[in-house]
Formats: structure tokens, C-alpha cells, sequence
């Protein structure tokens, strides 16, 4: 952040809020106000449920949207002709030091851009919004983009 954009900022605090209620076996409904519940479980690896949410989709969802909104936010602040945005990512779960942790995220998004955009400018925008995005700033795994360009 330049120092002219340093002096406007002013930093904030903000809580979010979820809930979680145990509706059997190894399954919950997680909810937040205002917003729609679903059904949460642990994995079948984990003698948990399949084709429900769990844990680990969204600890895997969370970057991937992050990263996301991110480079979306960043593309509009430098007028960035995105056309789409589509990703898939894949979250590496391992069992180090006597426990559990993901210990790499890689996501793979597909951006479309005007042709009057660079490519040079798009990867420039999306190491800036990796940089910056909160998710990956809060854990400990190791946060790879391996983006697909297409100039359209």
C-alpha cells in the first residue's frame, strides 16, 4: 500500500458469526443468520457422511473463494476487463507431526479478459490478490494459483 493510500485507510475489526447443531452421527446443520443452513459432516475417510459439506470442502472452499473475490476486487480496482471466472482447486490432507493438516492448496482458475487487457497485467493482479487474500493470510498450508488465461 502507497502512502497516500495509507493515510485514507482506516482499519476495521469484524466478527462473523456461525452456529452449528449436531443432528446425528457425525452430521450438523450449520448455519449463520440471514443466511441459508446446510448439512455438515465428516468425510467417509473420517466414518462420516458422503455427499454432504464437510470441514475440509470448506476449509478447501474458503481459499478458493477468497482467492476468488480477491483477484475480482483487485481486477475492478485496476479496470481489468474480466469476461469469467471459473476454478477448481484441490486440497492436500496429510498426517505430519501426529496430526492431521492440509498442508498444500492449489487452485486452478480459468480467466477470461478482454483482448485489450495484457496477460502481464492479469498474472500481475492475481500474485497482488494472492498477497492479499485473507484466507490464505490466516492458515498455515501452503497456497499455490496456477491460473489458465484466455484472451477472448
Amino acid at each position: 500500500m502507497e502512502a497516500a493510500d495509507q493515510l485514507k485507510f482506516k482499519p476495521k475489526s469484524f466478527t462473523y458469526r456461525t452456529n452449528t447443531e449436531w443432528v446425528e452421527n457425525r452430521a450438523g446443520i450449520l448455519g449463520s443468520t440471514g443466511k441459508q443452513s446446510l448439512r455438515v459432516a465428516s468425510p467417509p475417510e473420517f466414518k462420516g457422511e458422503s455427499g454432504v459439506w464437510t470441514p475440509e470442502d470448506l476449509f478447501v472452499a474458503s481459499v478458493e473463494t477468497c482467492q476468488m473475490a480477491t483477484f475480482l476486487a483487485f481486477a475492478a480496482r485496476r479496470s481489468l476487463a474480466v469476461k469469467s471466472y471459473k476454478s477448481h482447486s484441490n486440497g492436500v490432507l496429510e498426517f505430519v507431526d501426529g496430526d492431521y493438516k492440509f498442508t498444500r492448496i492449489v487452485v486452478f482458475p480459468t480467466i477470461v479478459v478482454d483482448p485489450s487487457a495484457s496477460e502481464k497485467e492479469v498474472h500481475a493482479t492475481l500474485r497482488e490478490a494472492h498477497m492479499h487474500c485473507l484466507v490464505t493470510n490466516s492458515i498455515a498450508s501452503i497456497v499455490e494459483v496456477n491460473p489458465t488465461i484466455i484472451m477472448e
